[in-house]
């Protein structure tokens, strides 16, 4: 059987069949990866920990992002989940990997936080349209292989309400893998997760919200109880 050829870097509307071949040649990594990847609890990785990105928790206390329904992609041990519920959104997590929806589990009951959480595929889920005020990405976007990327970015729009926000965290050119779209078909991998320039966030996000700001995300202090790391982006966008 032929392997799948790579398909241009600007062609990413395709149909079902030409996704799942495209699917299949990326297949590495599917859900046997990243529950090896959260196997180990104790590693040193920074999304590991407890604390809340420093980008998502100035929006929430600053005010700019009211309580209302949330949803958060690629929740991983629901960190970010579980600091939104605290601050009153009915929050539902999602995430591909089994295991790491069991320690997000755990970690949702140690906390007494109300999370729906679910482990599907974010392109398996039944999103309602305008059914959300808020969604977040801390990390799953940069992890979308190029002909996922129009469809994931429809799911988000369409499932945010008129003047909804979606806040996304994903890698800079310097901290992904410095793959272009057509050497992750090349190489059969996104090495680790894609990097963004600025210009290009605001190609793919600004047809359908209104770019509110991109930042690197800051460093906190040890003591603020936050995370951030300097190799990350992050950026706020509404629904008009």
């Amino acid at each position: 059987m032929s392997t799948p050829a790579a398909p241009p870097a600007q062609a990413l509307r395709l149909d079902d069949r030409r996704l799942a071949e495209l699917d299949a040649l990326l297949a590495g990594r599917q859900q046997d990866w990243w529950d090896a990847f959260y196997q180990d609890r104790a590693k040193p990785c920074p999304i590991f920990g407890t604390s809340p990105d420093e980008s998502l928790a100035t929006w929430v206390v600053d005010g700019l992002l009211p309580p209302g329904r949330a949803l958060d992609l690629g929740c991983g041990n629901a960190r970010n989940a579980i600091f939104l519920a605290s601050h009153g959104f009915a929050v539902e997590a999602v995430d591909y990997s089994r295991t790491a929806i069991d320690w997000a589990r755990q970690r949702v009951a140690q906390a007494g936080a109300d999370v729906r959480l679910r482990q599907q595929s974010v392109f398996e889920l039944d999103l309602q349209p305008g059914s959300h005020e808020l969604i977040y990405d801390s990390g799953c976007f940069h992890h979308i292989a190029p002909h996922r990327r129009s469809r994931y970015v429809e799911l988000v729009v369409n499932a945010l309400a008129p003047g909804g926000w979606f806040g996304l965290v994903c890698f800079r050119p310097d901290g992904g893998s410095g793959y272009s779209d057509d050497e992750v078909y090349e190489r059969r991998s996104l090495g680790g997760g894609l990097g963004y320039t600025e210009q290009r966030l605001r190609e793919i996000w600004g047809g359908g919200l209104q770019v509110h700001s991109i930042r690197q995300m800051n460093t906190p202090s040890p003591a603020s109880g936050l995370f951030g790391a300097p190799f990350l982006w992050t950026m706020l966008a509404r629904k008009a």
